[in-house]
């Protein structure tokens, strides 16, 4: 089963990543997207190259009233939503040894809050839609504990469960959820030092995720040899997660999500 071509969506985190790049996919499908993030300018460009097509929601989705502004306006423009993808995100690292609090409180509003509020924002506009479908992009950080993502393990779980027991609730209501869980993506938010086997280009990750929303999965996971790698672990001792955790090292600095 597809849902492609004259449906509306919504994407949040649309100015960079993978969220630029499903962007792109959507697009060329001849779909309607709103996009989200706090950068307009990549959204402007978007909205260039497709026109018509595009309609541009930036702003701060860790702020509940900007959210409420932007399903406001979605309302007012086209009635209803078919599908959202809630992308928007951040990965800032931690040093466990001098811990800053804050660092968690944002990584938490941004991945998990705010997620929230786009639901609350969201559901009505499904409601009205056609085959109404709720889209998560989690982590494969809930796999597997990662050298200095403390702040980003401690919230995409709680994003996981979110979805996954929104799924339960809303099934009657004829909305479908699936939970997209990412590895290794060539992204600002990478994991690096791991072999080129395990990892994905962008694009590459985006065209998969298009694809298999098609078919309405409960679960997307990516790259395939990656995640069959983590999948068996958080049944390993302690030890053996720490001791495969400790080898996937992090050389870039902390990633600032600012406007």
């Amino acid at each position: 089963m597809s849902f492609t071509a004259s449906r509306r969506y919504w994407l949040t985190g649309a100015g960079s990543g993978i969220g630029a790049a499903l962007a792109e996919e959507i697009l060329k499908s001849d779909a309607q997207l709103a996009v989200s993030s706090r950068s307009v300018a990549p959204l402007k460009i978007l909205a260039q190259r497709y026109p018509g097509q595009v309609l541009v929601m930036a702003g701060d989705l860790t702020n509940s009233q900007t959210v409420r502004e932007i399903g406001e306006q979605i309302a007012n423009l086209w009635g209803s939503l078919d599908t959202v993808i809630l992308n928007a995100g951040t990965c800032e690292y931690v040093d466990a040894q001098q811990l800053d609090s804050s660092i968690i409180e944002h990584v938490v509003r941004t991945n998990l809050l705010a997620s929230s509020y786009c639901i609350e924002a969201a559901l009505p506009l499904l409601r009205a839609g056609i085959a109404p479908h709720l889209v998560g992009i989690a982590s494969s950080v809930t796999y597997l504990p990662l050298p200095r993502a403390e702040a980003r393990g401690a919230s995409k779980p709680g994003l996981r469960y979110l979805f996954e027991r929104s799924r339960i609730e809303l099934a009657p209501q004829g909305i479908e959820i699936t939970v997209v869980s990412p590895g290794v993506v060539n992204s600002p938010t990478a994991i690096n030092d791991v072999p080129g086997s395990f990892s994905w280009p962008v694009g590459k990750a985006a065209r998969h995720v298009f694809t298999e929303l098609g078919h309405r999965p409960l679960e997307i996971a990516l790259p395939a040899l990656f995640m069959a790698e983590l999948w068996p672990l958080p049944k390993m001792p302690s030890r053996v997660q720490l001791a495969i955790g400790k080898r996937i090292v992090r050389r870039n600095p902390p990633i600032m999500d600012v406007p």
